[in-house]
C-alpha cells in the first residue's frame, strides 16, 4: 500500500534543493554569513555537503510540510531569519516543527500562506517564543490567533498584520507589553474605537503604522490619549479619512510622539504640496520628522510663521488655538509684500519716425527682427531698409542701436515709456 501523500513540497526538500553545492556554492570570508554544519552522529547524510546562511529565503518555493525535524535541527540551529511567505502552509502544527527546531531564531515572515482556518493552541505557540519579530501579513489570521501568540511570545517586539481585513479589533485580558511596533496597513478599521484598543492592548508602543485604513476621525480627548499611547513616537496614518484639523492638533497630546506621516488624507486635498507641510508642521510643534522628510528649526520657523498670516483673514471664531500660540510667540506679522519676478511680457514704448511719434505696444519675447517686422506699417518701411535706437529715459548714455537681429527684445530691459527710434539707411 503507498504512503499517503499531501500536497507541496516539505521544507527539506525545498532547502536541500536551493542551498545544495550546485545552486549555492561555499562561500567564505567575512559578511558572507555562510555557515558549515558540523558533521556529527545524527542527521541526513546531505550534512556534509549542505552550506546554510543565517538568513533562509524561502518563499514562493511551495511548502506546505515541515520534513523531518531531525534535519531541520542539524541544518538551521544557526539561522536567525527565515522568510517562509507565499507558500502552501495551512497548519501551525507544521510550521511548529520548522521553528522549534531553529532555536536562535528572530525574525519569521509567513505572509501570504492561507491560516485563516488553522486553528493554534498554546503548546504549539510556545515554539514561537524566541522570534522577536513576525510578520503574518495576508494571512487572515484571527486575533485568537494573535493573542495565543502575544502570551507564548514573551521576545515579541515587532508584529506585521497587514492586509487582513480587519474591520474590528479583539481585545484581550493580557496586555503584551514588549511590543514596540505594530504595522497593520490596508485594512479596514475606519473607527477610533477599534484603534484606541490598539493602545490597551500594546502599551509599550512606539511606532503605530496604520496607512490605508480610513480612520475617520480621532476622537479621544487630549488626557486619555496621553494614557492609551504614552510611548508612541511614530505614527502612519496615510490614506486616512481624516478631514478635521481638531484631529492633528489632537496628535500634540501623544507625549513622545517625534515622527508623523499624513499624506493622502481628505483635510489636505484643497491645499498645495507647500502649504499643506507648512500648516501640518505648525500644528505639531514637537514634531522633527514629516512624510519622510527631517524637519529643520528654518523650516519650522517659516512655517509657523506663514501659519499666522495664512489666517489673518479669519474671524476670531475661525483661528485655532495654534494660531495665538504662535502669535504670542512672533507677534501679528504683517502680509507680505507680493513681488511679481517674473519677466515682463509687453511694453507700450513711443515710436519716432522723422516727425512722426506713435505709442505702440510691443511684445518683449520677440526678437528685433520680429519688432522691425511690427513696425513696418508703422513707419512705412521694409524691414530691409530700417534701423532701430532704443533709447531708456531713466539713462544718461545715448541711444542704443538694435544691430542684432536675431536678440530677443527683453534682454534690453525695455520699460514702459522708453522710446524706439527708426532711421531710414541711407541709400
Amino acid at each position: 500500500m503507498e504512503a499517503p501523500q499531501f500536497e507541496g513540497r516539505t521544507f527539506m526538500q525545498v532547502i536541500s534543493e536551493k542551498y545544495s553545492p550546485e545552486n549555492f556554492p561555499c562561500r567564505r570570508g567575512p559578511g558572507m554569513g555562510v555557515v558549515v554544519v558540523p558533521s556529527g552522529q545524527q542527521g541526513s547524510p546531505m550534512k556534509d555537503r549542505l552550506n546554510l546562511p543565517s538568513v533562509l529565503v524561502l518563499n514562493g518555493c511551495g511548502i506546505s510540510h515541515a520534513g523531518h525535524e531531525g534535519e531541520i535541527a542539524a541544518f538551521c540551529a544557526h539561522v536567525v531569519e527565515l522568510d517562509l511567505s507565499h507558500n502552501k502552509l495551512q497548519d501551525w502544527h507544521e510550521i511548529s516543527k520548522i521553528v522549534s527546531n531553529i532555536p536562535n531564531l528572530e525574525f519569521l515572515n509567513l505572509a501570504s500562506n492561507q491560516l485563516s482556518d488553522a486553528v493554534l493552541e498554546s503548546n504549539c505557540a510556545k515554539a514561537f517564543s524566541s522570534i522577536r519579530r513576525l510578520v503574518l501579513n495576508n494571512t487572515q489570521v484571527s486575533w485568537d490567533t494573535v493573542h495565543t501568540f502575544t502570551r507564548e511570545m514573551p521576545e515579541l517586539e515587532e508584529l506585521f498584520l497587514c492586509l487582513n481585513e480587519y474591520t474590528t479589533v479583539t481585545t484581550f485580558a493580557m496586555p503584551c507589553s514588549t511590543l514596540r511596533l505594530l504595522h497593520i496597513t490596508d485594512n479596514s478599521l475606519q473607527e477610533w474605537n477599534e484603534v484606541r484598543k490598539l493602545g490597551s492592548m500594546f502599551p509599550a508602543l512606539e511606532t503605530l503604522i496604520m496607512a490605508n485604513n480610513m480612520l475617520s476621525s480621532i476622537d479621544d480627548a487630549g488626557e486619555i490619549l496621553l494614557r492609551l499611547f504614552p510611548n508612541l513616537r511614530t505614527i502612519n496614518l496615510h490614506n486616512s479619512g481624516l478631514n478635521k484639523w481638531e484631529d492633528i492638533e489632537k496628535l500634540n497630546c501623544l507625549p513622545k510622539l517625534e515622527e508623523v506621516r499624513l499624506q493622502g488624507i481628505p483635510l489636505l486635498q484643497a491645499y498645495t504640496c507647500a502649504e499643506r507641510r507648512s500648516l501640518v508642521l505648525a500644528q505639531l510643534p514637537s514634531v522633527t520628522c514629516l512624510n519622510g522628510s527631517v524637519v529643520t528649526e528654518g523650516e519650522r520657523e517659516d512655517a509657523e510663521r506663514f501659519f499666522i498670516r495664512y489666517h489673518l483673514d479669519h474671524s476670531e471664531e475661525e483661528l485655532p488655538h495654534r494660531y495665538h500660540c504662535l502669535v504670542t510667540k512672533y507677534g501679528k506679522l504683517a502680509p507680505l509684500a507680493e513681488i511679481d519676478l517674473r519677466p515682463r511680457c509687453h511694453a507700450k514704448v513711443e515710436v519716432r519716425y522723422e516727425d512722426k511719434v506713435e505709442q505702440v505696444n510691443i511684445r518683449l519675447d520677440q526678437t528685433v527682427a520680429g519688432l522691425k517686422k511690427q513696425l513696418k506699417n508703422v513707419v512705412q518701411l521694409s524691414t530691409s531698409n530700417m534701423r532701430l535706437y532704443y533709447i531708456d529715459k531713466c539713462s544718461a548714455f545715448g541711444p542704443d542701436e538694435l544691430k542684432y537681429t536675431a536678440r530677443a527684445l527683453h534682454s534690453y530691459s525695455i520699460q514702459d515709456g522708453d522710446e524706439i527710434l527708426v532711421v531710414a539707411k541711407k541709400k
